[in-house]
């Protein structure tokens, strides 16, 4: 080593990872700075990415839910699955730590390849499960990202609706395809920071606003009233805390995995302290008005708060945008070859046919509520929970394999008898009410709204144009020469 030379180069080890790092004094100040706002991988980046994924936009459709699954049971979802999807995030963590494990001492190195859900079902149970897992993971980020881009759409016409829905579809896919320069979970310090106090500021925006507001003349609470609604509304709340589906992702950008365990559910019961207020508030405000309002801001009046909470969703559903998206650009890097590459550039370019379907699916389909519906019950109640219950199951059902696991079970639960017994159950409950009763709500819904309005239709749930005023007949005034005479179509 050169000690004339101002510049050091160190081997950093950081758990599992091993990093070569240029330090210097032209470049102290450059890296601790990107260390601070770009390259996190501690406890507390993960519960930001956890808690700030987990409710964007569907913070805005839960008081829907409410209308149509009436207050309580309203309160006893959210309750009830948010315990659920913590058990199944835990679930996840253990097998992500199960399979890497097992690699590790195999000498695989992962500082270039980034671990991913069907990856881990591919080493512990075989290339059938990694499919399946595939298939509905994919599916699953691909309809995330398009509601996000609907959600854009649906937000920032409340602010300006000089342009239809459709076209601010079209502009804000052009902002959102910049994720691609966001190369993994790492580099999202920062956003996932800043996204979580946006998501706090709307929800008590949410609150107060519908509080100070008050109850507008002849409200009703007439949910729960149908049973298609009253299950459209639970797999809304089933799909609001399944936002797992990059836990794997997320975890694997920490320095020690193995701390994730608790980290969803404290991100949850930090949630819920998000969720229940705003979405009781605006359901006890408004009640029957929000079976046709999809999107708490559209009944809420228009002020200098409401605006700045608009904006704040648009940037936060950018954010989750790139949560959603960023899965799906591994999974494509990896087809073609480009997962390793170096270049941000090159990786970039190679993503961008990723966007394309997103964009163009949220120009058939811009439904809103429902759309979170469908996903909940068809593609979640599989990915978050049915698939990781079962894979636990199965990759430990061996005396060795749970003689062996790196993760045993809590005492708490009951050891292993008590964690098969919830992953029976979380199998059965969801595979019956979330898929079966949620799937066939959810779906004759949305077919509803496709009979009610077409696809690609220019602006859901937009108001009606207002009437041309009628003109005042002037009976004094000399009736107009026919050629002057133009009638109206």
């Amino acid at each position: 080593m050169n000690m004339a030379s101002d510049k050091v180069v160190e081997t950093v080890i950081v758990g599992s990872y091993v990093e070569m790092e240029t330090e210097g004094k032209p470049k102290d100040v450059k890296t601790k700075l990107s260390k601070f706002f770009w390259h996190g991988g501690s406890v507390y980046d993960a519960w930001f990415s956890c808690a700030s994924n987990q409710v964007a936009q569907v913070l805005l459709t839960l008081p829907y839910s409410f209308s149509q699954l009436g207050m309580l049971s309203g309160i006893l979802f959210q309750l009830f699955y948010g315990l659920l999807g913590s058990w199944t995030a835990y679930l996840i963590s253990v097998l992500y730590v199960e399979y890497r494990t097992r690699k590790e001492r195999e000498k695989v190195d992962f500082r270039n390849h980034v671990i991913q859900w069907f990856e881990v079902l591919d080493g512990l149970l075989g290339k059938h499960w990694r499919n399946v897992g595939l298939a509905f993971n994919c599916t699953f980020l691909l309809f995330g990202s398009v509601i996000q881009l609907i959600a854009c759409a649906s937000n920032i016409y409340y602010i300006n609706d000089n342009l239809d829905k459709r076209t601010w579809t079209y502009i804000f896919g052009a902002c959102c395809a910049t994720t691609v320069f966001i190369p993994s979970f790492h580099n999202y310090r920062i956003w996932s920071f800043l996204g979580l106090i946006m998501t706090t500021y709307t929800a008590w925006y949410l609150t107060i606003a519908s509080l100070l507001h008050g109850q507008v003349e002849g409200v009703k609470h007439s949910g729960p009233t149908k049973l298609v609604l009253y299950f459209t509304g639970s797999t809304n709340i089933l799909y609001t805390f399944g936002g797992h589906a990059v836990t794997v992702e997320i975890m694997h950008a920490m320095w020690k995995p193995q701390k994730f365990k608790a980290i969803y559910l404290f991100a949850t019961l930090y949630v819920l302290t998000l969720t229940l207020p705003s979405a009781s508030a605006v359901y006890w405000a408004f009640g029957d008005r929000l079976l046709n309002h999809s999107n708490a801001f559209a009944l809420l009046p228009r002020s200098p708060f409401r605006d700045m909470a608009v904006i704040l969703m648009l940037i936060h559903q950018f954010i989750t945008f790139g949560f959603a998206c960023t899965p799906l650009y591994f999974v494509w890097e990896k087809a073609i070859g480009m997962h390793e590459c170096k270049s941000l550039c090159k990786r970039a370019a190679a993503r961008l046919p990723v966007v394309v379907p997103i964009w163009f699916l949220a120009i058939i389909f811009p439904f809103f509520g429902p759309i979170n519906s469908a996903v909940g019950s068809l593609l979640v109640s599989f990915t978050v929970y049915i698939i990781p219950a079962m894979a636990h199951i199965f990759t430990f059902k061996s005396a060795a394999a749970r003689e062996n696991a790196v993760e045993q079970p809590p005492k708490y639960m009951g050891r292993w008898v008590g964690a098969y017994t919830m992953n029976v159950f979380v199998v059965v409950w969801v595979l019956v009410v979330g898929f079966g009763f949620g799937g066939w709500a959810s779906v004759t819904n949305f077919v509803r709204q496709i009979d009610t309005f077409g696809l690609f239709t220019k602006c859901y749930q937009c108001p009606p144009p207002p009437l041309p005023p009628t003109p005042r007949l002037d009976l004094n005034a000399t009736a107009p020469s026919p050629v002057h005479y133009h009638p109206h179509p």
